[in-house]
């Protein structure tokens, strides 16, 4: 039993590592200043691709709950998300990110009437410390609008995660359906505003065709369809300190990838992210 949570985990796990690899691929491959163009064309290929493979629909109360999942996960989170990336320092942005599994903590209770623990509340500081150490460097910016669009992306997320496993799935719907459903949806909602605020689609060359692939496919409608299927299957407290290894891993491929420099301080908040995360998921009733 416990091996098979773990492996459910590590499959699950695979989401947050991919979401890592979206600021390499955008600084490196895709047009710059296009980030609602970024998110249509993560989201809606993805979504279609997924609709077109599984065919299923949503039906009955599942229109509306799969526009609102599709908004809160996908459409409000992308544009808020990529808000906070323009006008916060990165590491700002990350940190505000990092305070997911605490914000999920506090939906649980009154949606899915879970109480939190003091060992993953604990775990959650822990976390938001390690990534803080990570990305944080520098003179800190505190802008506003950033701010609160970097909270406000985190807590739809939450929302989204918290009422996914609340509503779980239809029977007999997939998790690829199921996240083709989310993405669809949200990728919509974002198009309008994409067009109207940064015009048509540019002409693309081969590196950002290929970035676009590659967080459409596997950044996108490959974990998402991962996440959910996890989120069916574990604790949502547990499930919520995985996106921590997204900044984590963003950080290591600068180092990798593109030369980026590493201190002492920064791979010991990697090791207290990771802590954070590989202990939540030990349950604790205390």
């Amino acid at each position: 039993m416990l091996r098979s949570r773990w492996s459910v985990t590590g499959l699950t796990a695979v989401a947050p590592v991919t979401w890592g690899t979206t600021y390499l691929v955008t600084t490196q491959w895709l047009p710059p200043d296009r980030p609602l163009l970024s998110g249509v064309l993560r989201a809606l290929p993805a979504g279609l691709l997924a609709l077109a493979i599984t065919r299923h629909l949503p039906h009955g109360v599942w229109w509306w709950r799969a526009a609102v999942l599709g908004t809160l996960n996908i459409g409000a989170f992308f544009v808020l998300l990529f808000v906070a990336a323009y006008r916060l320092p990165g590491g700002v942005a990350a940190t505000l990110a990092a305070a997911q599994p605490l914000v999920v903590a506090a939906l649980a209770l009154p949606l899915l009437d879970e109480r939190p623990t003091r060992w993953r509340l604990g775990c959650g500081l822990l976390g938001m410390l390690g990534i803080a150490l990570m990305v944080l460097r520098g003179r800190i910016g505190f802008d506003p609008v950033g701010l609160a669009a970097g909270l406000g992306g985190t807590t739809v997320m939450a929302a989204g995660t918290v009422l996914a496993k609340r509503w779980g799935r239809p029977a007999g719907v997939g998790p690829a359906a199921f996240a083709g459903w989310q993405l669809t949806a949200g990728g919509l909602l974002i198009a309008p505003a994409a067009l109207l605020v940064e015009g048509p689609l540019p002409s693309l060359d081969g590196a950002a065709l290929a970035g676009y692939a590659w967080l459409s496919l596997v950044g996108t409608g490959l974990a998402y369809t991962l996440w959910f299927a996890g989120l069916g299957r574990l604790p949502v407290a547990a499930l919520s300190f995985l996106p921590l290894l997204s900044p984590a891993v963003a950080a290591l491929l600068g180092w990798l990838a593109l030369g980026q420099t590493l201190t002492g301080t920064q791979f010991a908040g990697f090791g207290l992210a990771m802590i954070a995360v590989w202990t939540a998921q030990y349950p604790r009733k205390s």
